[in-house]
């Protein structure tokens, strides 16, 4: 007599439901890498622009300050190479009359070698030691100077990058056609994350108006933003988003930022808006100073952007020191309706043009959760900064009168690309009336030395006669 040894129908069910289960859970770990729930974050630092072969005493503030997590805004090595400055002669870098690009990308063994220097500094190092490191890039490390998606480097550059950061060789950044990526940390309800995207690798040429981030990038950003929501959303861009400076600093300067993409901005603020989702900041590298800006015509809250650069490379350090109050000069007189200002910043146009890193502190036990954005010097100390409650960056709790001051109507509203064009260009015309001045002085001093010679003459003459 035979027995039938098949286990019961429910047990087929249900060993059928534990294996659906354990493989929706490892598909689940397996997409989403970089979530890490188990510590809640309150420190995280950030920088961008750090010169592989400079000093880097910063890194020493950077450690003092604790943080948990440091966050690299791009040109984290300079990798690509550059000809001398030349007006004249066989190879012209400057100049309307250049026949020459002033940048080269390095080969691929130089770039590995630039990166090994940035990666064994020994302040670096520290920074490894006690924190957590992610990051994009900018152009200089992408490979060379303001390029976008044209640069053929691109694909082992992104690995160098990689390798760079310690990125896992499983990571799905290693597999995709760009290095942005997101990280989420923290427990539900005081969970922070970090979307850093790469402003390089499917950009169009810089003014025609296309796109910076590419189809299949804004498909996953749209993914991220409409995902499960959490308490604070930090958007890394190499390149600033709110400020508009370019369109104030032009002809005498050419700054890249997502103002020269109209319509790039307006999808990623639009995004955002449609997204509901609250909490949302930006940081941002790439100019060579640090500031603080604001827009609050973007979303149903203000939208801050919070620009660190650079670690080694700043506005100030390539000017003499007797030139260095010019340089705050044109900064304080740039025209500027987005920058955040106060009376605690170390100059008046709340402006830092010497190496510097942002840091970002969340207190998550004050009630309400408060935030706290700051540049800081090389020592660590805060030179510009904004306190905010983060009920502030949620629309609900936004309100727009206490954001609006009598005879400041235009701060925070009024993009530079919208101001009236006397405002817009008066670096411009400080400049040419400048040039202007010093042209009619050096002729009115000429014109007088030949004439003082030609009396000089005319005495002599009379005095032989």
């Amino acid at each position: 007599m035979g027995f039938d040894q098949s286990p019961p129908p429910w047990r087929w069910r249900c060993f059928l439901l534990f294996i659906g289960i354990v493989t929706v859970s490892t598909t689940v770990i397996a997409s989403d890498t970089h979530n890490k729930r188990e510590h809640l974050v309150s420190r995280i630092a950030f920088g961008s622009c750090s010169n592989q072969s400079a000093p880097q005493p910063i890194w020493d503030a950077v450690v003092d300050f604790n943080p948990q997590i440091f966050i690299f805004l791009g040109d984290n090595i300079y990798g690509d190479n550059k000809r001398p400055f030349k007006i004249f002669g066989r190879e012209r870098t400057i100049g309307p009359w250049k026949n020459v690009p002033r940048f080269l990308p390095s080969s691929e063994e130089e770039m590995e070698a630039k990166y090994k220097k940035a990666k064994s500094n020994p302040g670096y190092v520290r920074v490894k030691q006690s924190a957590e490191v992610i990051g994009t890039w900018d152009d200089h490390d992408y490979g060379l100077n303001d390029a976008g998606k044209e640069f053929h480097g691109k694909t082992t550059n992104q690995k160098l990058l990689l390798d760079f950061l310690d990125e896992p060789q499983d990571s799905p950044r290693r597999k995709q056609a760009g290095v942005y990526a997101s990280y989420t940390y923290g427990p539900m309800g005081k969970d922070v994350k970090v979307v850093l995207l790469d402003t390089r690798y499917h950009r169009d040429t810089i003014g025609s108006d296309g796109t910076i981030l590419g189809n299949s990038q804004w498909l996953w950003l749209e993914k991220e933003l409409k995902g499960p929501p959490t308490a604070i959303t930090i958007i890394g861009s190499s390149i600033q988003v709110i400020s508009n400076l370019s369109a104030t600093l032009q002809p005498l300067f050419a700054m890249e930022s997502w103002g020269r993409f109209p319509k790039e901005r307006e999808r990623l603020f639009k995004l955002i808006a449609d997204s509901k989702r609250g909490g949302v900041f930006f940081i941002s590298g790439d100019v060579h100073f640090g500031e603080i800006t604001r827009y609050d015509c973007a979303s149903d809250y203000p939208l801050f952007d919070i620009t660190s650069s650079g670690l080694t490379q700043s506005v100030e350090e390539v000017v003499p020191p007797f030139l260095r109050p010019v340089v705050r000069f044109v900064a304080w007189l740039t025209p500027s309706t987005m920058r955040v200002k106060g009376p605690n910043c170390r100059y008046s146009s709340c402006v830092y043009g010497q190496p510097n890193f942002g840091t970002i502190e969340i207190d998550w036990d004050s009630h309400p959760v408060s935030v706290k954005f700051k540049v800081r010097d090389k020592n660590g100390v805060a030179v510009t900064g904004a306190d905010i409650s983060l009920l502030e960056l949620h629309p609900s709790k936004s309100e727009t009168p206490d954001r609006v001051k009598a005879g400041d109507n235009q701060r925070h509203f009024t993009l530079e690309v919208n101001l009236p064009w006397t405002k817009r260009y008066r670096l411009a015309f400080l400049f040419s009336f400048t040039i202007v001045a010093l042209v009619l002085a050096f002729l009115g001093l000429l014109y007088a030395f030949v004439t003082i010679f030609r009396l000089g003459l005319g005495g002599c003459k009379r005095k032989h006669e």
